[in-house]
């Protein structure tokens, strides 16, 4: 890794002093340290949220080095459980990095975001370290061929065949959700052949009124087959968190502090290759968005944090929702980007809203207290909950 160090060490020790402490930088005893390997990728997926301002493929070097990143671990991090999640680009194509981590930083836990093309080049002994590994995929071979190439869904599930004996911890199919065409076959096969199912709305202007409705079908479907069983979970994380957090509302201020279930307001950092340090990895093109920096040492409260222009309080959906994508909000209601706000913001938010109304009438309290106790652990205590935004 390049020991390289591209900053004014005077502005970030003023910085550094003027800031906020790491206590109030980050909120409560859990920190996810986001590192992106490399902005490089091998693949050209259509919807791509680091190719908004030309971030994508911007830095494929690393500007700091591993003595730098454990004083910045010691001076802001040393009171907290840390689990760091590799994440690009395409992570696996700086392997070397990801080996370097996981020897420095023996005790954090680690999760893995890849592409899944390249995840059966790792050795044993990383694969063994991964509590989680999220494989970005989009359902069915149409579908994701179509977004990422053709011949990406038959490589992708080769690969997670080939790796699984070998992982320490669970695979979970990362999806989002672009096409108003994907099915609820696509989702169910997914559920089948991972441990774990996560879905986003995609963040683009793709929710007419058609598409809203194609994705509502394929919601109430999925939402019904989660409750027709209790002797297992149907391992689909946004039904999961929602119900949680209906069923046991504490549990949103467990670990968010009743703020966002996208961490971006209390406690993930995204360093990127060139040392900046971000609340959100879409955001990264903003410079007003920096909080933080690896080699000049300092650290900030995130700039993303609730709003009055944000209307969430009102909304029937806050008690379990929290706010869902804060990027969203601050780009709809802050920035007071008009477009994005009807075409994006406010649709997702209506298939959130849905979802509600969809899990009520399902009487989940009533569900859950007829689960054995295993599968009540199974809902309350997902690790995988700590790695992903929970609400899509």
């Amino acid at each position: 890794m390049s020991a390289t160090i591209h900053t004014n060490h005077a502005a970030a020790d003023a910085r550094a002093s003027a800031g906020a402490s790491a206590t109030e930088a980050i909120i409560g005893g859990r920190v996810e340290l986001q590192l992106l390997t490399t902005l490089k990728c091998n693949l050209k997926c259509t919807y791509c949220s680091l190719g908004v301002g030309d971030v994508l493929g911007s830095q494929t070097e690393l500007k700091y080095d591993i003595e730098q990143l454990a004083a910045f671990a010691e001076r802001h991090l040393r009171d907290k459980e840390v689990y760091i999640t590799f994440y690009g680009g395409e992570p696996t194509l700086n392997r070397r990095m990801i080996e370097a981590v996981m020897l420095r930083f023996p005790t954090f836990r680690f999760q893995l975001q890849t592409n899944g093309t390249l995840l059966d080049s790792l050795p044993d002994h990383v694969l063994s370290r991964l509590s989680n590994v999220l494989v970005s995929i989009d359902g069915g071979q149409q579908t994701t061929d179509g977004f990422r190439g053709r011949g990406v869904w038959r490589q992708v599930h080769r690969n997670v065949a080939r790796v699984r004996p070998r992982l320490g911890g669970s695979v979970t199919a990362r999806v989002t959700w672009s096409s108003p065409d994907t099915t609820f076959e696509e989702f169910d096969a997914l559920a089948e052949h991972f441990d774990y199912l996560y879905w986003q709305f995609v963040a683009g202007e793709s929710y007419g009124e058609d598409a809203l409705r194609k994705r509502e079908a394929v919601l109430e479907r999925l939402i019904a087959a989660f409750f027709e069983r209790t002797d297992r979970l149907y391992p689909l994380i946004p039904i999961m968190g929602m119900v949680r957090n209906k069923v046991l509302p504490s549990r949103v201020h467990e670990l968010y502090a009743g703020l966002t279930q996208c961490r971006v307001s209390t406690h993930i950092l995204n360093v990127m290759p060139d040392g900046k340090i971000f609340p959100c990895p879409d955001m990264m093109y903003l410079p007003e968005m920096q909080m933080g920096e690896i080699q000049g040492n300092w650290l900030r409260r995130s700039p993303l944090q609730p709003h009055p222009a944000m209307p969430c309080p009102s909304c029937e959906a806050y008690a379990w929702c929290r706010g869902n994508c804060m990027k969203n909000l601050y780009l709809g209601y802050v920035r007071k980007d008009d477009r994005y706000r009807r075409n994006v913001v406010e649709p997702i938010c209506d298939l959130i809203r849905f979802m509600g109304r969809a899990i009520d009438r399902h009487d989940p309290r009533r569900w859950f207290a007829a689960l054995p106790l295993r599968v009540r652990r199974s809902l309350t205590d997902c690790e995988v909950y700590e790695y992903v935004e929970i609400m899509p």
